[in-house]
């Protein structure tokens, strides 16, 4: 698999673009900001690969404005290119804080633009496959209420490992907070020991902001989940 992580942005949110090594379809997980930046990245992995890659999907763990504050000006890239643009993934319950974009940002000191409809909700379980990246949706409430969390299924043939993209659902040694629109604590320590504790131990866990980890790091050594 072909993964470039950018931090985008002032809080520095992890935007993942994740290409398929065979077909190069592409997806973007959380592009939160610097549009210029993600669409520059995309045309440097181009010429690396000599190759065109297609944006088929932008995923989003959750609606918080430095998870999405680029994907309108990623979509309307493509659209006003004439190109297929990628769809835009949301779970449902977080559609109601999507739609505050402008007024989330403005909280923070920040301006962004009205968001562009969602195309696409995510449900839990949900197998989903971009090229050969193949994914489940993992429903993980808590930090937000329709936070969820990319598993991506290892093929040894085609060098993709697991691994699991919490957003801010799980930071090394750290979890999300939960008290922004909707969070709820408890349920995101549930969400995180019922739905990511399951997953093996050696499964890379990249979060929304900060250093990558591994599920088992976190059930040995995370703070806030100990004797949870």
């Amino acid at each position: 698999m072909i993964q470039k992580t950018l931090p985008v942005g002032q809080l520095m949110c992890n935007c993942q673009i994740l290409v398929c090594p065979e077909t190069h379809s592409a997806l973007i997980v959380d592009p939160g900001d610097e549009a210029p930046r993600i669409l520059e990245t995309l045309s440097e992995m181009e010429e690396a690969l000599k190759s065109k890659i297609q944006v088929k999907a932008l995923f989003h763990t959750h609606a918080h404005f430095d998870h999405i504050g680029a994907s309108r000006e990623v979509k309307e890239h493509f659209l006003n290119a004439g190109i297929e643009a990628p769809h835009i993934y949301l779970h449902k319950a977080d559609e109601f804080i999507y739609s505050m974009l402008p007024q989330q940002a403005g909280r923070f000191g920040f301006k962004m633009k009205e968001p562009l409809p969602v195309d696409r909700y995510f449900e839990d379980g949900q197998k989903l496959a971009v090229g050969t990246l193949k994914f489940t949706i993992l429903h993980t409430p808590g930090h937000s209420p329709g936070g969820v969390c990319f598993h991506l299924h290892s093929d040894s043939g085609l060098q993709i490992p697991e691994m699991v993209f919490t957003g801010d659902t799980l930071f090394r040694a750290s979890i999300g907070r939960a008290d922004l629109w909707g969070g709820d604590e408890a349920l995101l320590i549930k969400s995180i020991r019922e739905r990511l504790f399951t997953l093996d131990d050696d499964t890379c866990a990249w979060p929304g902001h900060g250093p990558s980890t591994t599920i088992g790091y976190e059930k040995r050594n995370n703070p806030y989940l100990r004797g949870n």
